[in-house]
């Protein structure tokens, strides 16, 4: 059995096209030398091992997977999220509802009354389907890596022979995801966005204070139309105060600011500083294939309390994904779309075009002699609109009072991992908010909008959708 189960993986390693059709073979040919666990007890209470797996191993494939960037990650967490919460919860909790009825055009199927199911097993082929459904054009290695999780989990469970139970078990796991991903592809703007990150169509507009592409890569702008991708509870009235107006007039506010995020780089790239190269350097989650996303940040924090033993049991571990990641959808949405309809350009134009510091660079995802702007416009800061939609949210979760230490980065070489600690998610949020400055990629009104907006967004999350029976 063991070779037979090399063999085929040998031959996924070789082909990236056989792995979903293949991927159903290899569940039941898995090894029986594991001990199954007892599949018809459906009062245990479940562990939230599995959830936590699949979303460390999404913070990989979103990673590594092309046209994974801010947005399209945020949108993907929230429907693997959904999916997840949806698959378990109507059946199984005492504590929890369903909120498929709450979000129009979303019907999922529902169970069999009196039939008994695994729950273990109807969460690991949820996932396992959702991952399938949104990460097509992931690298041979992640997808080869998403099969051999899904299987490493059902190995541990045991699913050897056809019972009622596992059949239906798996089946209804799988039903889910397909419904939730079919409610997906009716988003037109948010489907199958990792294909179109770039628009060849899109011109940014041309005028003073407007963005354009910037040095040293120029790269056309991200996403640009991600504003009118679905949003699960945010809408177009979650929106920004006007920017600063523009000027160039040294007494004028926004060279003020400029001012502020020039001299701040200026000294970390002196040598001063260490404080503010640390906070930069440790939330700077947007540089592709070094990090994972901005707001994968987020589902690395919520695995770190799940880690931590902050949460216990499966239920309250898909709540927390589910809402997180509706969360971080939302504020990735509105965010793009009050940035493209300010088009306000970054501070590096301002600062080498006005304060005429025509070397000044940021600080972000150096490439040699090089480093970079995001290329998109900076009002407002995606990563304050991040941190605080997921910091409200979380807050909500957890408490206000929740201490931790942040470690995903502990081990990174590249730039200052070193941990951090906070006594709650509102200081989290302004850090990582705060963070952007002394990167060099945004003004301080950047920052402050971006919070305000998360904030908004992560309270609508909380207060719009009925979570609890």
């Amino acid at each position: 059995m063991k070779e037979l189960k090399q063999t085929i993986m040998n031959r996924i390693l070789r082909n990236k096209h056989l792995l979903w059709c293949i991927s159903l073979l290899i569940v039941f040919t898995a090894c029986k030398e594991d001990h199954p666990i007892d599949i018809d007890d459906t009062d245990t209470i479940h562990t939230p091992e599995i959830a936590l797996q699949w979303n460390k191993f999404l913070l990989e494939i979103e990673r590594y997977t092309p046209g994974y960037r801010p947005t399209v990650s945020s949108r993907t967490m929230a429907y693997i999220g959904v999916t997840a919460y949806e698959a378990v919860i109507p059946g199984k909790s005492d504590h929890f509802r369903s909120i498929a009825s709450q979000l129009p055009g979303l019907s999922v199927p529902g169970i069999s009354f009196g039939e008994k199911y695994n729950w273990e097993l109807v969460l690991n082929a949820a996932y396992e389907r959702a991952f399938q459904h949104y990460f097509e054009t992931a690298p041979t290695e992640q997808q080869a890596r998403m099969i051999s999780l899904a299987n490493s989990i059902y190995d541990k469970i045991g699913i050897e022979g056809f019972s009622e139970v596992r059949q239906r078990s798996i089946s209804h796991g799988r039903r889910i995801a397909d419904a939730v991903y079919d409610w997906s592809t009716r988003d037109d703007f948010g489907h199958r966005g990792y294909l179109r990150t770039i628009d060849p169509g899109y011109h940014p507009p041309l005028g003073q204070g407007l963005w354009q592409p910037t040095y040293p890569d120029y790269t056309p702008a991200l996403t640009p139309r991600w504003g009118k991708v679905r949003t699960f509870v945010a809408d177009e009235d979650d929106k920004c105060d006007p920017p600063l107006p523009y000027s160039d007039n040294p007494n004028s506010q926004i060279y003020a600011q400029a001012l502020e995020t020039r001299n701040l780089v200026n000294r970390i790239k002196q040598g001063h500083n260490g404080e503010d190269r640390w906070i930069a350097e440790f939330w700077s989650d947007d540089c592709p294939i070094v990090t994972f996303t901005p707001a994968g940040r987020w589902i690395s924090i919520g695995n770190q309390i799940i880690e931590g033993g902050h949460i216990d049991n499966m239920e309250k571990a898909l709540y927390l994904y589910a809402k997180l990641g509706i969360a971080l959808c939302d504020a990735g949405i509105r965010s793009w779309g009050e940035k493209f309809r300010f088009n306000y350009l970054r501070p590096i134009d301002y600062i080498r075009n006005v304060i005429q510091d025509s070397s000044w660079n940021t600080i972000m995802c150096p490439d040699g002699s090089h480093y970079f702007t995001p290329p998109f416009p900076t009002y407002p800061s995606g990563h304050a609109t991040f941190s605080a939609a997921a910091a409200t949210v979380l807050s909500n979760i957890m408490g206000y009072n929740f201490s931790m230490t942040d470690r995903c980065h502990e081990d990174r070489t590249e730039f200052k991992g070193t941990p951090r600690s906070f006594n709650n998610f509102e200081e989290m949020c302004e850090e990582n908010a705060y963070s952007r400055i002394p990167m060099g990629v945004h003004f301080r009104m950047d920052s402050e909008a971006g919070t305000k907006l998360g904030k908004k967004i992560g309270r609508k999350v909380n207060m719009e959708i009925d979570w609890i029976k």
